[in-house]
């Protein structure tokens, strides 16, 4: 397993300096830990950038008390490190920005999800670019730049063999994608700085998102969210094992997802099929946050093939993202399911033309019968579908028909 002794390549960088070539603002958001401060600053460094974090207590402080006065004082180009702590700054950037509009003028990181914030979001409409750094991705630790997307959404898959995964493929999937948990030596240790991760993001930043004084049993219903990744959300199973109403147990998810630890995965539509499920599923935002809250390790989960399905799958999901982040084609991600059972794991969009669908398997072999739902995928998209993958921990890259292949995990993040 590599680890983050060294400096792995963000391919997010250069998207980053494109967006600081036009753009006034640009708002680098994702959890914390994953890079974000580290990313602006390697971009800023030669550009004359001064860097201010507001997790220092002094800056914050000002800041709230006097923000105009604050971003008065601040050099010609200014690094604002974890600006959701300070939301009273957002209206006063905008100000600053419509007097004197300069590309590049702040870069901003965040730790909670503007967007789901709609004043903050809306405060900074059309001055604002916002880019998404999710945790390492396996092809950013390979070193390898990616082509997987662009192999299923035009190029195509061709016939190849190479080696299985096996056991390390269980070892990614454990070890997740936070730089500062891949840099320690041993699992025991990755999986105690994931539990205390969890923590701190409770008491810091999901305190900072709400007035809700009893926050004691999200950290619980994180873990019990880790044993339902890749399920359909049902909100009366979650509020099951705690004495709080169903309303609140989802203010608690979206509370979550503002800080990239949960997300929903919306269901796909189409006018061509009436019977489809509408609801979204359930995904961690990191496969090694995930384990550390269900006490599973590479052993345990190589044994459990019943938990092992849905943490490869939203694996495979959060690997999707990563890579389609540093796209300048934008890419939304759905699930799609019948009410016949056919289902697809990951259905994408690439802009309004193309729609390409992901299945996972945990097995080394596959069959026609796993292509079911992608068939109906296709069916369901018509002339707009790209083409559809069955992934799986097997030798063989192979064609199935009609857009249709079987690939091996790993081309994920290598060529192969």
């Amino acid at each position: 397993m590599p680890t983050a002794s060294r400096n792995f390549p963000r391919y997010l960088s250069a998207r980053l300096r494109e967006a600081l070539a036009d753009t006034p603002v640009v708002l680098i958001h994702g959890p914390r830990q994953s890079g974000k401060t580290t990313l602006a600053r390697a971009v800023g460094e030669h550009r004359g950038y001064r860097y201010f974090s507001f997790d220092n207590e002094a800056a914050r402080s000002a800041a709230r008390q006097d923000p105009a006065g604050f971003v008065a004082g601040l050099p010609e180009r200014a690094i604002l490190d974890e600006v959701q702590r300070v939301p009273e700054l957002f209206t006063t950037l905008k100000d600053v920005v419509d007097r004197r509009r300069v590309a590049g003028r702040f870069m901003l990181t965040g730790s909670a999800n503007v967007l789901l914030v709609p004043k903050l979001a809306d405060s900074l409409a059309g001055r604002m670019g916002i880019l998404r750094l999710h945790p390492l991705a396996q092809c950013e630790l390979a070193g390898r730049p990616p082509g997987f997307l662009d192999d299923l959404f035009g190029n195509g898959f061709r016939t190849r063999t190479t080696e299985r995964l096996g056991t390390a493929l269980i070892e990614r999937v454990v070890a997740g994608g936070y730089p500062a948990a891949l840099a320690l030596r041993t699992a025991s240790r990755r999986a105690a700085w994931y539990r205390d991760y969890v923590e701190t993001q409770v008491q810091r930043d999901v305190r900072d998102l709400t007035r809700i004084r009893s926050l004691d049993a999200l950290p619980r219903l994180l873990s019990m969210a880790a044993g339902y990744t890749a399920r359909l959300i049902n909100v009366a199973d979650l509020a099951g094992p705690f004495q709080l109403t169903r309303q609140t147990i989802n203010d608690y998810v979206t509370l979550l997802e503002r800080v990239f630890l949960l997300e929903r995965l919306p269901p796909w539509h189409s006018n061509r099929l009436s019977r489809l499920v509408k609801t979204p599923k359930l995904h961690l935002g990191d496969t090694g946050v995930a384990c550390a809250l269900l006490g599973i390790d590479a052993a345990g989960l190589l044994a459990d093939r019943e938990a092992l399905g849905p943490l490869l799958e939203t694996f495979v999901l959060q690997e999707l993202k990563r890579q389609a982040s540093w796209r300048e084609a934008p890419v939304a991600f759905f699930h799609f399911r019948d009410r016949d059972g056919m289902e697809v794991d990951i259905v994408m969009e690439q802009g309004a033309g193309k729609v390409a669908g992901v299945e996972v398997k945990a097995s080394a072999t596959v069959n026609a019968a796993d292509f079911r739902g992608l068939r109906k995928l296709r069916e369901a998209a018509g002339k707009r579908f790209a083409g559809g993958v069955v992934l799986y921990d097997g030798e063989t890259s192979a064609s199935f028909g009609d857009g249709l292949h079987a690939v091996p995990l790993r081309a994920l993040w290598e060529k192969i």
